[in-house]
């Protein structure tokens, strides 16, 4: 039977046009809206679940290859936005107002880059249109100011609504909200505390900061299984947690550990990140130097079967983008660890969309 071109019949051969990660019809998602039919030009939205979506052109040409197979229709305009959705709340678990996902980036021992692929993971999901929020909650070690250019940053806090009492505006820079320890002490001044005040800290940042609307609040974790990772699985749902590591024997074995941790607090494993997998020397891009080892990324996810989100190559210009407070995905935008960051966040928004929807 042949089709007569009307809003009706362009939502009918949409129907089997399915999100490749949700697996599920588009209509169905209610991800097509505005269907306009003028002449022989059709129109419609299309929604999708994250700024950041990796298939959306993907998913654009099989709109419109399906709409063209109507006869009578001379043109297709899509035009393409983003509603990210938001985790369920848990009964007894807060979650912050206006913040629709919480992810955690963690490592199980430092010095793997945690706070490079945080940083970088938030500017990169800036970047593809989400709001943004980035809480450095490495209190003895607050490194995320320096990386973000915010070393200088002077934040205010002032009286908030009634019954809310002070809160904290964040700096803001490459398009994210972020606070940090950093920004509320000397840049020489140890934090000597034990893990009650580290509690109460993180719950500020949490709930004491004035972040607006977010589709995402990156948390940049201590290294380790401590008080941080404890206090901030109990107080909020958390969209999901991603591990950092090395690809180096010592980085894997700590970072399975850090991986266990957070799936026994019921926290999703969105997966793992193998940083500094090869090194790109300047002066020869041709070559790759596997100066940590090779395969500790794939291995942990294979075994713990969780996903391998992306291999980060080491390059000199990511160090010099940290120190200098310009992160890679702005700076070196084109350069191989960019465009690894950029997957992965792609990635990370992806799962995080699949098990909202899912919940």
């Amino acid at each position: 039977m042949s089709l007569t071109l009307s809003p009706d019949s362009v939502l009918e051969v949409l129907r089997p046009v399915q999100d490749p990660e949700l697996q599920k019809s588009l209509v169905e998602l209610n991800m097509i809206r505005n269907v306009s039919v003028e002449g022989g030009d059709v129109s419609f939205t299309l929604v999708l679940t994250t700024p950041a979506c990796p298939l959306r052109e993907f998913i654009v040409e099989d709109c419109e290859k399906a709409v063209k197979t109507i006869p009578g229709v001379n043109s297709v305009q899509v035009e393409v936005t983003a509603e990210t959705p938001q985790q369920k709340s848990l009964p007894d678990r807060m979650g912050i107002d206006g913040v629709k996902n919480i992810v955690a980036v963690s490592s199980g021992k430092g010095g793997v880059g945690k706070s490079t692929v945080a940083v970088n993971l938030a500017v990169s999901l800036a970047q593809a249109g989400a709001a943004v929020g980035l809480i450095d909650a490495d209190i003895y070690g607050p490194n995320a100011p320096t990386m973000m250019g915010l070393s200088a940053a002077e934040v205010r806090v002032r009286q908030g609504a009634e019954g809310q009492g002070e809160v904290l505006e964040p700096a803001f820079n490459h398009g994210v909200k972020m606070v940090s320890m950093g920004f509320l002490i000397d840049p020489d001044q140890p934090v000597i505390w034990r893990g009650p005040m580290l509690n109460g800290v993180i719950r500020q940042f949490l709930y004491q900061v004035q972040w607006g609307e977010l589709d995402y609040l990156i948390v940049d974790m201590p290294p380790g299984t401590g008080d941080a990772q404890l206090t901030l699985a109990q107080a909020v749902p958390m969209a999901g947690a991603v591990i950092v590591s090395t690809p180096q024997d010592v980085a894997v074995s700590d970072a399975r550990r850090g991986l266990r941790m957070f799936q026994q607090l019921k926290v999703p494993v969105l997966g793992v990140v193998e940083n500094m997998s090869f090194f790109i020397p300047p002066d020869a891009p041709e070559k790759r130097y596997d100066i940590f080892g090779s395969g500790g990324g794939e291995k942990i996810a294979s075994e713990l079967g969780v996903p391998l989100l992306g291999c980060v190559p080491l390059e000199m210009s990511v160090r010099q983008g940290g120190d200098q407070g310009i992160p890679i995905v702005v700076q070196y935008a084109e350069s191989e660890s960019a465009q690894a960051l950029k997957a992965i966040a792609q990635q990370v928004a992806a799962k995080v969309s699949i098990m909202a929807l899912a919940s």
